[in-house]
């Protein structure tokens, strides 16, 4: 039998790279083809040791030391990688994590490389939204692994729908009523993504058509949605907490106010996300394009917000 090829997952234990390797694990056919490699900082902590024990190979790299990348990629067939913008909040140190990834994939001769990436907001927007720094990092790395012409895909994860249920969609003062409130028209178009439940599902379509994806975008969206759907949705599920449940447009202002508060974040990251807001409605996440030909490649049912609502920890226990 030929030997198992090398998948290499950073962010082996985050929400991204767990969901991958999870997939993998319960899917006998990839299991057989495939050798799952984790990547993690701290080879010691709890959640590195699970994975060991499920039969990953575990290995430290750190993200600013290039040589760890290049010891962690050795002898990869694919690699999966992507970075943490709001681990610093730093555009210039992401991108030198994401060239650095490239380049130790080029000089290990990496066959398939896979780089979480999104859209360059500020040259897409003609500058009209020129704060969105954890897209434009990732999509300026985007072109860096296209002159160094390895061959790659790029996946392009949706809105994080864990975001949504007790954060952006919560109980609210005064009167305690459940409020989804966002700096954006209810009718705006959001492609939700559920990144635990999820990434292995598109990862694994990704590597099934490597020859289809090479040098492509992958939007790894379940569907778009609005906020006024998904506040009818909720209201359905828990009709007694949705009778007085609602969608609230706030002013920039006030949206920028309660990141400020509520996250202790400085000037810069409450503009910054409130740009990746506005994105929504001014230009849509993905610049209008359709999920379809992406989703056509992944053979499992995708998570749905009504899914994923019934399960959320926030919403637990509501009537």
């Amino acid at each position: 039998m030929a030997s198992k090829k090398i998948l290499t997952i950073f962010g082996a234990t985050g929400a991204q790279g767990g969901g991958i390797i999870s997939t993998f694990l319960h899917d006998a056919k990839l299991k057989n083809e495939w050798a799952l490699r984790g990547v993690t900082r701290d080879v010691s902590k709890d959640s590195a040791k699970k994975l060991a024990s499920q039969g990953v190979e575990v290995v430290a790299a750190d993200l600013n030391d290039k040589a760890s990348l290049v010891k962690a990629m050795k002898d990869s067939y694919a690699v999966f990688a992507v970075t943490n913008y709001w681990e610093k909040a730093d555009a210039d140190l992401e991108i030198k994590q994401g060239k650095d990834l490239a380049d130790a994939a080029k000089e290990t001769g990496v066959q398939h490389y896979i780089w979480s990436t999104l859209y360059n907001v500020s040259e897409r927007s003609n500058g009209k939204l020129p704060h969105v720094y954890h897209f434009d990092t990732k999509a300026k790395v985007a072109d860096y692994v296209r002159q160094l012409g390895i061959p790659a895909t790029f996946f392009m994860p949706g809105f994080y729908v864990s975001n949504i249920p007790g954060g952006m969609f919560r109980q609210a003062p005064p009167d305690n009523n459940w409020r989804f409130a966002l700096p954006v028209k209810g009718d705006s178009q959001i492609p939700y993504y559920a990144p635990k439940e999820d990434t292995g599902k598109y990862i694994k379509a990704i590597v099934n058509n490597r020859d289809k994806l090479l040098g492509k975008n992958f939007l790894a969206a379940t569907a778009y949605t609005t906020p006024f759907e998904m506040v009818e949705t909720f209201k359905k599920l828990f009709p007694e907490a949705g009778a007085t449940a609602q969608y609230v447009e706030l002013p920039g202002d006030v949206y920028k106010g309660l990141i400020k508060q509520n996250m202790s974040a400085p000037d810069f990251i409450a503009e910054e996300l409130y740009e990746n807001m506005r994105l929504l409605e001014e230009f849509g996440y993905y610049f209008g394009e359709d999920l379809k030909p992406s989703l056509d490649l992944v053979d499992e049912p995708l998570t749905t917000w009504e899914e994923y609502a019934k399960k959320a920890p926030a919403f637990k226990d509501l009537k």
